[in-house]
């Protein structure tokens, strides 16, 4: 061992208690320390910051880190602060300091205090910032997520094409680039961008072996997400959302639940967002909900979980984001709702910009719904987007993903797999998937007629299947080697030699039924599950029916002002045994559960007892919904005695959508009086008349059913206002 090495580890002893390093740490850092350009793409947890961060410990001057993410400088510079008795060893310089932090930053480069100085890209683009720079003595610069460099890379910062010439006019040292995320073309990029192409390049393996991988169909999703986080009670995780809007309302679903958790996004300001950072990092709260526009630089070893409630906008920033999981090598669960609805919300975001940056961010979309909807191994799946090959049988964490664990059906693919390279042979010019797959099926449109497609022998050829077996046919080709996508064209196909040779002799080969993703959306509807938490409990509806129409008849009401049916029906999938978990009942309330919850909830606990049936109560979930400000500005109003008119106009709303939204806060428990507004508009007689039909002859509460029982004497609208003043009366 020679003394380079000694003196390393000895360092690597001192100030990270480490007594070796990790995958190729050591040889990085003696790539830097011989003064050579350095390249590192190592992913997520896998011990990038130790790269350049003992080197700048033991180097003379300070090492300038150029990093865009804050919050993860200032989670850094508090663990370089460990290791030191004196703060001043690590600083940032970004747009949260003020002018007296600058000064102290400034002063403690200049005199030798600081080793590591974090930099933000639009920081380092500031002349004062550039001129101070030069007076000081620089031992290497770092340039973290170097993946911003690239157009093709997941978080393009126009801002870090600049820093060449920027680092180049400061001083000429040494560059070590990392990234957690890039496939070949972004790492091209990188180099050339930065002027190191002669840079040496130590790339990991991108398998986390440790993480597990799951999507689901974006449904019921946020009781499936308290479902999620309850049977994980006490551990850290972390929920990525497309919006600050819906980064609020989760983090605020998830207090009202007892899920401890906050939120974090640009619209915070610094105090509050570094306050929720260290509430996070020093467990005072266990989940964290963050935009994915933002990023959450995180280096917290124990996250246990991240959930995507958003589908990202690339494979990049999906596996760098389901990184800040197990990074200590424990468990940790990526779990993505996917819709793809989310995915042409993101399509949307790219109107507007250059045509090019929108056909690279097409390309970078389509390739996350091929990740989503494949039921393939999605580790498999991911590595081969990273250029990393994977046996799914016998590799590292193999069986660690949803798709693994609950194969679909296999289907002889010798056939389709010859049909659609056949397809791609012969096409001249470049096309992507979506031109084959609609080229298979026969679909006529403007592409296919531009490229005379409907003129190809094989137009229609596999029109005995539909455009989503297509393409999932060859989303499978393409990662068993059959083709590739070319990247510099934006993902069009060509056939590899693997590819031809198959064509000359085709040979047996599985192919796997897709996903059907197709019936997504983002509302509260309840998923079938077993074992109590999904399923409709036949048995008991009919016993809870039973019970509701013996009440019924002893107080001479009709049955669907006790409960209706929708609320029935959850109560065979939710098991409620006792008054406060049925108010979390949709359609019950508080005042519903008082008066007439104490016979139910004693029914099902004793079928509960006697059938053994386990609850999954995590779907049991508090809304947040009614305490929207409109909602409560409504009552507020109804309680003033506003008419209706006027509270529908200060909501911007029709009448009609008004008198909905006051029936839907009745239904769901609310106590309301509109005696006041009845009495403008009908007649004693005629109400009585409508509110004696629900109570004595209606069969059901349908608004259709009555408006027909009266020939149409009545608006549905004043049918509806009766309904409003009949429930709150006698089911409130």
């Amino acid at each position: 061992m020679n003394r380079v090495q000694t003196d390393l580890k000895a360092s690597l002893l001192k100030y990270f208690g480490f007594d070796s390093f990790k995958g190729e740490q050591e040889e990085v850092i003696s790539n830097l320390l011989s003064g050579n350009n350095t390249f590192v793409i190592m992913p997520t947890g896998g011990g990038k910051s130790l790269c350049y961060q003992l080197p700048a410990l033991i180097c003379d001057g300070t090492a300038i880190v150029v990093s865009p993410l804050i919050a993860l400088m200032k989670n850094q510079v508090d663990a370089i602060r460990q290791v030191s008795d004196n703060d001043g060893i690590a600083h940032f310089l970004n747009s949260s300091l003020n002018k007296g932090e600058v000064k102290k930053v400034k002063s403690d480069v200049s005199d030798g205090t600081t080793k590591l100085l974090y930099v933000a890209p639009e920081s380092l683009t500031k002349k004062e910032n550039i001129d101070f720079l030069k007076t000081i003595t620089i031992s290497f610069f770092a340039i973290d997520e170097a993946h911003c460099i690239s157009e093709w890379g997941h978080d393009f910062r126009p801002e870090y094409r600049r820093l060449k010439p920027i680092i180049k006019s400061i001083d000429d040292v040494p560059i070590i680039a990392l990234t957690a995320t890039a496939t070949s073309k972004v790492q091209v990029d990188i180099q050339k961008n930065l002027g190191m192409t002669d840079a040496k390049l130590f790339k990991a393996s991108f398998n986390r072996n440790n993480l597990f991988y799951e999507v689901k169909p974006k449904k019921n999703v946020q009781k499936e997400i308290i479902r999620f986080i309850k049977s994980r009670i006490g551990k850290s995780g972390i929920i990525y959302c497309l919006s600050r809007k819906k980064v609020e309302e989760i983090s605020q679903l998830l207090q009202v639940n007892g899920i401890s958790s906050l939120p974090y996004h640009a619209g915070l300001d610094p105090v509050t967002r570094a306050k929720h950072q260290d509430m996070f990092l020093m467990e005072d709260t266990d989940v964290i909900v963050a935009t994915i526009a933002f990023g959450m630089g995180i280096d917290k070893p124990d996250v246990r979980f991240v959930i995507h409630h958003d589908i990202p906008k690339s494979l990049e920033s999906y596996y760098q984001e389901t990184g800040r999981a197990g990074r200590d090598g424990g468990e940790g669960h990526c779990l993505a709702f996917y819709s793809y609805k989310d995915i042409e919300k993101l399509e949307n975001f790219l109107h507007g910009k250059p045509l090019a940056e929108q056909e690279v961010g097409h390309q970078l979309l389509q390739e996350v719904v091929a990740y989503s909807e494949t039921s393939i191994n999605r580790r498999k799946f991911l590595l081969h987007y990273f250029g990393e090959e994977f046996d799914e049988i016998n590799g590292p964490g193999a069986n660690m993903c949803d798709n693994s664990q609950n194969p679909k059906e296999k289907i002889q693919g010798l056939d389709y797999v010859k049909l659609a390279l056949e397809c791609v042979k012969s096409v001249t010019g470049k096309h992507k998937v979506k031109y084959f797959a609609n080229l298979l099926v026969g679909i006529k449109n403007a592409e296919m007629t531009t490229y005379k497609g409907t003129e190809s022998p094989f137009f229609s050829k596999g029109s005995h299947e539909d455009e989503h077996f297509w393409h999932a046919v060859f989303r499978q080709i393409v990662v068993m080697g059959y083709l590739k996508k070319e990247v510099e064209s934006y993902g069009t196909l060509l056939l590899t030699q693997k590819g031809k040779d198959f064509i000359k002799s085709p040979y047996s080969i599985d192919l796997i039924k897709e996903h059907d993703f197709s019936d997504t959306d983002d509302t509260d509807i309840i998923l079938n599950q077993k074992s109590g938490g999904g399923a409709l409990d036949e048995k008991l509806f009919k016993m809870l029916k039973d019970l509701r129409k013996s009440i019924a008849v002893k107080k001479s009401i009709p049955p669907f002002v006790i409960f209706q049916d929708p609320s029935i029906e959850e109560m065979t999938m939710q098991y409620p045994i006792n008054i406060d978990e049925l108010q979390k009942i949709s359609g019950v309330g508080i005042g519903k559960a008082e008066r007439y919850g104490n016979p139910f909830v004693d029914l099902i606990k004793k079928y509960v007892d006697e059938n053994n049936i386990e609850r999954i109560q995590d779907f049991v979930m508090k809304s947040i919904v009614n305490k929207s400000g409109k909602k409560v500005n409504i009552i507020t109003n109804i309680d003033r005695k506003l008419p209706l008119e006027d509270i529908a106009k200060s909501q911007n709303k029709k009448i009609e959508e008004l008198i909905l939204e006051i029936e839907n806060i009745v239904l769901s428990g609310t106590k309301i009086n509109i005696d006041y507004y009845l009495n403008n508009i009908m007649d004693d007689d005629s109400q009585k008349e409508i509110y004696d039909y629900f109570l004595e002859d209606a069969k059901t509460d349908d608004i259709s059913e009555a408006y027909d029982e009266f020939d149409g004497d009545y608006s549905e609208d004043e049918l509806r206002l009766i309904k409003i003043k009949f429930m709150s009366e006698m089911a409130n």
